[in-house]
């Protein structure tokens, strides 16, 4: 999903759909691009930054058309039914004050399903803990590289992000399962020992218009300590993992796309109560309703989640820009 600051009015027209930056050589309809309102993509990704469902882009959301000071703010929410009443939801709030640098915030709740009534059967003395965890996370990314900057129109946008979360509830949980196994530290002895983390992503998005249809392609590295992104708590270390997706074009107002991300799985698995942890893969539809709304659907594959599995999953996300 794109969205790049130098959005080009001739690109648009050339090829019947909504591209980013660097791809027109008439100074005055650069000029013009940038004074106009563009498409609004990216989406927001689940965790608060500019991407697609849970993968990123490296390009920047509404950052300041010409003559702003600051670019305006972005909302969005998605929801995902993940089975066995496991459901993800999640707000999310982006602001790029400058036209490199972007600021988000991504509220997620994720409901534990029946993983409190299988607790309670298990542990020795039952367990009396939260139904759900709360993640917050605070993001920054700034673009090293524009598309096609430098005159090459061979390079990539380039951006890096940091990214603080904490989860509201994972302590408790975990205190829970503490007392309800007679002191025992469940889930520090598996290896989920904080509720606070930070990753550090960089990300290089490349669109090709030599095909039949444009082709995004953008692929990325994270460094991460966290467990189900954060939502299952923090391990004591770091991987450094791949993510990436693909996206066609196919009309204007359509697009399609596919996404990986592979997932740390660095604690022990507690019995059949919490699993081995599986990468995540969906495909998605975005349309783009107008210059301030897009819609997304999405179906994936996300392997074990708590004490199920969670593949043939759906879900959706939208997005406005003011």
């Amino acid at each position: 999903m794109i969205r790049n600051q130098k959005l080009l009015i001739a690109a648009l027209l050339a090829s019947a759909v909504l591209l980013p930056a660097g791809y027109a050589d008439d100074a005055k309809t650069q000029t013009a691009a940038a004074d106009e309102k563009g498409a609004p993509l990216p989406l927001h990704q689940i965790e608060g930054n500019g991407g697609i469902f849970s993968t990123l882009s490296a390009y920047i959301v509404n950052p300041p058309r010409s003559g702003e000071l600051v670019g305006r703010p972005s909302v969005g929410f998605a929801y995902v039914n993940l089975g066995h009443e496991v459901n993800l939801e999640a707000l999310t709030i982006t602001e790029s004050p400058w036209k490199r640098l972007e600021l988000g915030y991504g509220w997620d709740r994720l409901g534990l399903g029946d993983l409190p009534s299988a607790l309670q059967g298990a542990l020795p003395l039952g367990y009396k803990g939260p139904s759900e965890v709360q993640l917050h996370n605070f993001n920054a990314r700034l673009q090293l590289l524009t598309e096609g900057e430098f005159s090459q129109k061979w390079l990539p946008a380039v951006t890096f992000g940091t990214h603080y979360k904490y989860n509201d509830g994972i302590s408790d949980v975990r205190s829970a399962v503490k007392d309800g196994a007679l002191g025992t530290d469940v889930l520090g002895g598996a290896g989920i020992a904080h509720n606070q983390g930070v990753d550090f992503t960089l990300y290089a998005s490349k669109l090709f218009t030599q095909l039949p249809r444009p082709v995004l392609v953008e692929l990325g590295g994270r460094a991460t300590d966290g467990v189900w992104n954060g939502l299952g708590g923090f391990t004591a270390h770091y991987s450094f993992l791949f993510e990436g997706n693909v996206v066609v074009f196919v009309t204007k107002q359509l697009a399609l796309a596919a996404e990986y991300r592979q997932q740390p799985n660095d604690y022990r698995p507690i019995g059949n109560l919490v699993k081995a942890e599986s990468d995540w893969v969906t495909v998605d539809a975005a349309y783009v309703v107008n210059n301030h709304l897009t819609l997304a659907v999405g179906y994936g594959h996300f392997g074990n989640v708590l004490n199920h599995n969670s593949n043939g999953v759906w879900g959706f996300t939208t997005k406005w820009e003011f």
